[in-house]
């Protein structure tokens, strides 16, 4: 069984060593010869009502991972441990069709463009009452009751139930999938960048109806994201990935007050201040993000890495802990001093 959480909070989630590797095929033949290591032993935990972050530049491998842990993917190896609301410990990664069915009532998922995941053919109480037609609610004044109750949840108005998507802003159908989303009342919700695609003032909004969420509902979110600077006020805990595998993971504070990888200090260097006197010290990546299908020798980031030596070239560094609660895979974390982002905003309502 997983352990508590430290904080007494209950664990949720508790995904160990989970690796997806997509096999290339070459020849008329279709002959495998090699495979894209998407994800790569990659570990991390989940408790009750907390947001763990996911971030990296695009190819890392944090929305493989998101969907490995949903089953839209299956995982070539690893753990899924989920706690269900009846307190049994499953593998995500072994259920079987009917199991995984249930499951799926306890985490859904909000996609990150409003515009193409919402059918324009569907009401919005279609749209939004699919769920729980599919679990078993077969009164539709039973479905409009719940739904009403849904849109008022996350911000909108019941009598638009019998509209359609093309009706409603970026921000308003990004409301709708999030009421989607909770119609099943889950407790884990996977959110795979969901504010990317809409305008900067909508964005917080749409972070803030989240949080309220979190807090009314008790919810836990995976949250995918690359700016760090939206991770920043709505996450307890980050996952930094580079090239599949996790590089650092701590939480926020940490994570943006003491980096202890390079990769993370070159992210923390683009979150913008908001200071407009102060001086951009952004440091830009040389290359570009390393080849899953043939990642570089030793270290994956060394070929960008402006500390780089021989060993980084030589050996894979491990993850290990570098200081409490801190985990980092870089020979030299201990013995480097990288820059991080001083205004922290703390809490910021998280």
């Amino acid at each position: 069984m997983t352990p508590p959480a430290a904080d007494g909070r209950r664990r949720l989630l508790d995904v160990r060593g989970l690796s997806k590797h997509f096999p290339i095929h070459q020849g008329f033949l279709r002959r495998v010869v090699g495979a894209v290591r998407a994800v790569e032993d990659v570990s991390f935990h989940i408790d009750e009502g907390e947001t763990l972050a996911v971030v990296g530049e695009s190819g890392c491998g944090k929305t493989t991972t998101s969907r490995c842990v949903l089953r839209a993917v299956e995982p070539t190896k690893g753990e899924l441990l989920f706690r269900t609301a009846a307190g049994a410990e499953v593998d995500i990664a072994r259920l079987m069709p009917r199991e995984l069915r249930q499951f799926r009532r306890e985490v859904q998922m909000i996609f990150q463009d409003p515009f193409s995941s919402l059918n324009p053919r569907m009401t919005i109480l279609d749209i939004v009452g699919e769920p729980l037609l599919n679990y078993g609610m077969k009164s539709r004044s039973e479905r409009e009751a719940h739904v009403a109750e849904l849109l008022r949840l996350v911000g909108l108005r019941e009598e638009y139930m019998q509209r359609f998507p093309h009706a409603f802003s970026g921000g308003q159908r990004q409301r709708i999938g999030i009421a989607r989303a909770l119609a099943l009342n889950p407790r884990l919700v996977v959110a795979d960048e969901p504010v990317s695609a809409l305008d900067v003032s909508v964005q917080a909004q749409v972070l803030n109806l989240m949080m309220d969420l979190r807090q009314k509902l008790g919810l836990a979110y995976l949250f995918v994201a690359h700016d760090l600077s939206v991770v920043k006020q709505f996450s307890h805990r980050v996952v930094v990935m580079y090239v599949g595998r996790i590089v650092e993971s701590a939480s926020t504070e940490t994570i943006f007050t003491r980096p202890k990888h390079p990769y993370t200090e070159a992210l923390l260097s683009a979150v913008p201040r908001p200071d407009p006197r102060a001086v951009s010290k952004r440091i830009v990546l040389d290359g570009e993000v390393g080849n899953p299908a043939d990642p570089p020798k030793g270290c994956a980031f060394h070929p960008r890495c402006t500390y780089a030596t021989d060993i980084c070239r030589r050996e894979v560094p491990p993850l290990e802990e570098v200081a409490p609660g801190q985990m980092a895979r870089c020979h030299h974390a201990r013995s480097l001093s990288l820059a991080g982002v001083s205004e922290i905003g703390a809490g910021g309502g998280r």
